[in-house]
């Protein structure tokens, strides 16, 4: 595949070395630079190696050995981090996983995962300790880790064997719901993890002089391999914060040298809500903004650029693709919300329902095939010969369709599109028009099978804070910009969509809702 002009070459990748080779490379050229401020604490590179091997120690005395999992349940700490790259120093494969989960998720995972050891990052929050405290966790002192404790060992657990390929060798495993509700464990190789984590730190152009933002929750992989290893590829130092807060966020980039912020579209909604209108964000050292996780929507692109000074750049990926796809280019900002080119090394096919390429500029399933795909999923063969083909290629199940330029547009998933009289009704379509009012944060479209096979459309939305509007009136503004067929059959007004902790909306619940009405 032809790369596109003005994208550079791939990122350098060694692939016969371990993410916590990243970390190492810095404690030895820059071993007083900081790598992590967490609060008032600042841990520079040489410390931050020091807790790495301390911990690899505690648990090597723990048993375990290259080839078992090591599950940690933590919100983003320095505790997380350390624990992390611990575990990769001894080849044992890291599941981080949302500490916010039910007890009966958590174990789910647990039961599925077969960990040797779970490691929990407690008192930062409630959760956690809970969840420590069920289990049984102990204490265990890692100097310059913070508050760990660590579960007993469990007997079951058998090691999985390591590949003599180093590019084959298991990071980390990250668990992800899919359509049927079960969770499934993504398997992404040191390989994936340092090929998106280098081509971030390239085409951000991040450096030691720079301080990242650090809201994104690490047990994501757009948090895990874009914010925390794409920032270590370039030896920022990144501003660790356990949950976003929008005021918080608002604070740092004003007073504490914030040069990058990475972020979902909810958490930029929040921010714009906390500023006075007409306000602009004081950001003095801001020069890189953004988006990915969810559909960045056009007005609040236009918003975001507007109360920030600085371009919002936007990109597309998913879990099975450690996680990037695409994403805009640092010197070639876009006006619209297209997720700009495939990074480079990565290959993409529109796919039409027979099977072929779909034509020039139709909408189609994504394909794509490059170092980003997943090795699979663990302990599910079937589910991932059914996601990748015997040539190599994922099937996202989302929706695109390619640009003249070269960018993706994400028109949505393919198990979200609306049938409605015989046509199909992309959801985001819809979203936008009914987000360009004025009184609207957000909106979620989606459809409600009623006879003969044929859904409706249904709106759910959140205003924007202090505001009011009725459904007939938005039912207007929607009606005076859609064709009859994609009109919304209801609207429904809710004081908060529901949403995951990094702020993506949760569309199966709101789908679920609208079908039992």
């Amino acid at each position: 595949m032809p790369r596109t002009p003005g994208v550079p070459a791939p990122f350098p990748v060694d692939r016969s070395v371990r993410i916590d080779a990243i970390p190492r490379r810095w404690a030895a050229a820059l071993p007083g630079g900081a790598a992590i401020r967490e609060d008032a604490r600042v841990v520079d590179w040489r410390g931050l190696v020091a807790a790495v091997d301390a911990c690899s120690a505690v648990l090597s005395d723990a048993s375990v050995r290259p080839g078992d999992r090591v599950m940690i349940v933590a919100e983003n700490s320095t505790a997380l981090i350390v624990a992390l790259f611990a575990a990769s120093t001894l080849d044992a494969c890291a599941v981080v996983v949302n500490p916010r989960l039910a007890p009966r998720e958590l174990e789910a995972m647990r039961d599925h995962a077969r960990p040797r050891r779970v490691l929990f990052a407690t008192g930062i929050a409630a959760e956690i300790d809970g969840h420590a405290r069920r289990i049984g966790a102990t204490p265990i002192d890692v100097p310059g880790a913070g508050a760990l404790a660590m579960s007993a060992p469990d007997a079951e657990t058998v090691a999985e064997p390591v590949p003599s390929d180093p590019a084959e060798r298991l990071a980390v495993i990250v668990y992800t719901t899919g359509t049927s509700g079960r969770p499934k464990g993504v398997m992404l190789t040191h390989a994936n993890l340092q090929f998106v984590a280098g081509t971030s730190a390239r085409l951000r152009d991040i450096g030691p002089r720079d301080r990242v933002f650090g809201a994104l929750p690490v047990y994501h992989v757009y948090g895990l391999a874009s914010m925390l290893l794409g920032s270590f590829v370039g030896g920022a130092c990144l501003h660790v914060v356990a949950r976003f807060d929008a005021q918080r966020a608002l604070d740092a980039l004003a007073h504490d040298g914030v040069t990058v912020f990475q972020g979902v579209p909810a958490m930029y909604a929040r921010m714009l809500e906390r500023l006075p209108e007409g306000v602009r964000a004081s950001a003095p050292s801001l020069r890189y903004l953004y988006a990915g996780g969810s559909t960045l929507d056009p007005t609040l692109k236009a918003e975001v650029e507007r109360r920030f000074g600085c371009p919002l750049h936007n990109g597309y990926g998913l879990t099975e693709c450690s996680p990037t796809v695409s994403q805009t280019l640092l010197g070639a900002p876009r006006a619209d919300t297209a997720v700009g080119p495939p990074i480079p090394g990565v290959a993409v096919r529109i796919v039409a329902p027979d099977g072929d390429d779909a034509a020039p500029g139709a909408a189609g399933e994504l394909w794509v095939r490059g170092p980003n795909v997943m090795k699979g999923y663990y302990r599910d063969p079937q589910a991932t010969a059914e996601a990748i083909t015997a040539d190599g290629w994922l099937k996202t199940g989302d929706l695109a369709r390619l640009e003249a330029d070269g960018a993706l547009s994400i028109v949505g998933r393919s198990k979200d599109l609306i049938i409605r009289s015989g046509l199909n009704v992309h959801p985001s379509e819809v979203e936008t028009v009914l987000n360009a009012h004025p009184a609207v944060a957000q909106s979620v479209v989606v459809g409600r099978p009623v006879a003969d096979g044929n859904e409706e459309v249904v709106a759910f939305v959140e205003l924007a804070h202090g505001r009011t509007v009725g459904s007939g009136e938005l039912a207007a503004h929607a009606a005076a910009q859609l064709a009859p067929y994609k009109r919304p059959s209801e609207i429904r007004i809710m004081e908060a969509l529901p949403a995951s902790p990094t702020g993506k909306v949760l569309r199966a619940q709101l789908k679920a809702l609208a079908q039992s009405a």
